[in-house]
């Protein structure tokens, strides 16, 4: 394939290592300094975009990518109250999208695994659940999509709770979210069930970006070829 990387920080470059290393071409690199080179003309020499970059900027990235008629993958977080124009945006252009908050596969098995502890979880209310999100001190959104990601999960089954907050003191229906910044931690995510006699907490811990710049190439070469929206549990069929 030939690739558009569309950001090109830390996680940019190491997706960059780990795309040539599966034998794709990198056709295209834009960051802070050449913004004006993504254009639909230069993304149409690609087969697939890949986007790391900022909130501010992603949702004008993802405009550019389908009027260029390529599928974007994209793992850009703190953008998702413009969710519902980027659909929209997408079906128009008959485009391609695919979304993570976070594209580690154990990440994404660690969603599932969230799913099936909050289903065994939601008959007994006795238990209040919570959730802990660490992550390196440059990282500009609080709370973490991936902790927004879980939290709507537990949400969509816990009966009691219906909708997060995060770092407050929450009330009854709220799933309180706690936002924690240090040093270069690359992301550790706890969700905790604690009643009055005991607690149950599972954690995610991420070692290093290779994992996520590792599922962000696997996420491009599935996009290839399809329409819509996608996400990791369609390519981990989930």
């Amino acid at each position: 394939m030939n690739i558009a990387l569309i950001g090109y920080g830390k996680m940019g470059k190491e997706i960059e290592k780990i795309a040539v290393s599966r034998g794709h071409q990198i056709k295209l690199i834009i960051d802070i300094d050449n913004q004006h080179e993504l254009t639909a003309e230069n993304l149409k020499k690609c087969d697939v975009a890949i986007e790391f970059t900022i909130p501010h900027n992603a949702v004008k990235n993802y405009k550019v990518c389908f009027e260029a008629g390529i599928p974007v993958v994209s793992g850009t977080t703190g953008w998702l109250d413009k969710k519902e124009d980027v659909l929209k945006m997408c079906a128009e252009k008959n485009g391609t999208f695919f979304y993570g908050s976070n594209f580690s596969v154990g990440v994404n098995l660690f969603f599932a695994l969230n799913r099936k502890l909050a289903e065994l979880m939601a008959p007994y209310n006795e238990y209040n659940v919570e959730m802990t999100e660490v992550h390196h001190i440059h990282k500009l959104d609080a709370p973490s999509g991936t902790a927004i990601s879980l939290a709507e999960d537990i949400i969509d089954i816990l009966p009691e709770k219906n909708t997060w907050v995060n770092d407050k003191v929450p009330a009854n229906n709220e799933l309180n979210i706690k936002s924690e910044r240090e040093g270069e931690v690359p992301g550790i995510h706890t969700i905790k069930y604690e009643s009055d006699v005991d607690f149950i907490e599972i954690t995610h811990s991420t070692k290093s970006r290779k994992g996520l710049a590792f599922g962000a190439v696997l996420a491009a070469e599935y996009s290839v070829g399809k329409k819509g929206i996608l996400n990791m549990k369609d390519l981990l069929n989930l």
